[in-house]
């Protein structure tokens, strides 16, 4: 017996289904990560943090289930990266970490995009008052006795630099920078928590003694010891990196600082990023200005340094950002739509 469907029964029925499926399109849209497992690996450093915390934010409003970062020094950080042991950072650094970069496996096993951070600057600071009493504008004249003996804190006659921690790629810098311009014999690098050596030199500072310390832009030690006001620059007579680049540009408002300018890149699994070009195009995108990172790097000096703190002042750099945040999101999905996954 054949059963007679009226037709405006049929309409409602086909309607019903257009409309569930073009919901389950939407969704699919809205949150192309969905069901995707996504590891972070971060540093140490927890000045880089807010930057990871924003990543992590707009990934799981595309739907990416992100899991807790593994947090470790930057090598480390790599080789998990390319090893797939994790997915994908957000720190690092072009031309800081390049050596650690390509050792880890470079471009044939990862995928390197954004601009995160531009403008990064890294170089030598001492007090401005010393600068000027004693004429010192390049790193150099601390081959002169009288010069280091000015900055020496343990009384054996050499200008003792606050360094770079160990696994930083900074300290490989400082390193070959004491070799280039022969200084071993005039200056000791010290080494250790970066944290822990600066606020000593902040307390000489403030006492009223000379200092001579390793800096980089953005930074929160750049809110207390101002350039210009508290502090200046050292030159470096000319410039020469560890891998050779010598014609990176290292020069900052005219001074010849021996570091390359440099950008945060995110560096991401390369099979991971093939399967998911919605992280890819929304990492790609992201970016937050050196005096913002500056500002929140402050507030950890200040004592806002626990996840909670940085994951809320992620929180309320999205919200001041959201419209651009919005745009990177929508871009994402754009991407996501035309690969079949």
């Amino acid at each position: 017996m054949t059963h007679f469907i009226p037709r405006r029964m049929f309409s409602y029925a086909a309607a019903c289904v257009l409309s569930l499926t073009s919901l389950g399109a939407s969704a699919s849209y809205e949150k192309p990560g969905e069901g995707v497992k996504v590891r972070p690996s971060y540093p140490i450093a927890m000045e880089e943090r807010v930057l990871g915390e924003i990543a992590i934010a707009g990934l799981k409003e595309l739907g990416y289930d992100v899991k807790t970062p593994s947090e470790t020094e930057i090598p480390t950080m790599l080789l998990a990266v390319s090893y797939g042991d994790a997915d994908y950072t957000v720190n690092l650094w072009e031309k800081l970490h390049a050596s650690f970069y390509k050792r880890a496996g470079g471009d044939d096993t990862m995928v390197r995009v954004g601009d995160m951070v531009p403008g990064l600057v890294q170089g030598y600071m001492i007090d401005k008052k010393t600068a000027e009493a004693h004429n010192i504008r390049y790193i150099t004249d601390m081959k002169k006795p009288e010069i280091a003996k000015l900055f020496d804190t343990d009384n054996d006659g050499k200008a003792d630099l606050t360094g770079c921690n160990p696994g930083w790629g900074c300290e490989l810098v400082i390193e070959h920078h004491l070799n280039a311009y022969d200084l071993n014999k005039s200056i000791t690098h010290v080494r250790g928590s970066y944290t822990a050596l600066i606020a000593d030199t902040i307390a000489r500072f403030n006492e009223g003694q000379p200092v001579f310390y390793y800096a980089w832009l953005p930074q929160w030690v750049g809110g207390i010891l101002v350039e210009g006001r508290d502090v200046v620059w050292l030159e470096v007579p000319k410039t020469d990196l560890p891998d050779g680049d010598n014609q990176a540009d290292t020069t900052y408002q005219g001074k010849n600082l021996g570091f390359a300018k440099d950008k945060v890149e995110a560096a991401i699994n390369k099979a991971f990023a093939e399967e998911n070009p919605a992280l890819v195009k929304f990492l790609s995108q992201l970016r937050v200005s050196s005096e913002d990172i500056s500002a929140e790097n402050f507030k950890l000096h200040d004592g806002e340094d626990k996840i909670p703190d940085i994951q809320r002042h992620a929180k309320e750099w999205i919200a001041a950002h959201r419209q651009e945040f919005d745009g990177w999101l929508e871009n994402a999905r754009k991407a996501a739509t035309v690969t079949d996954r």
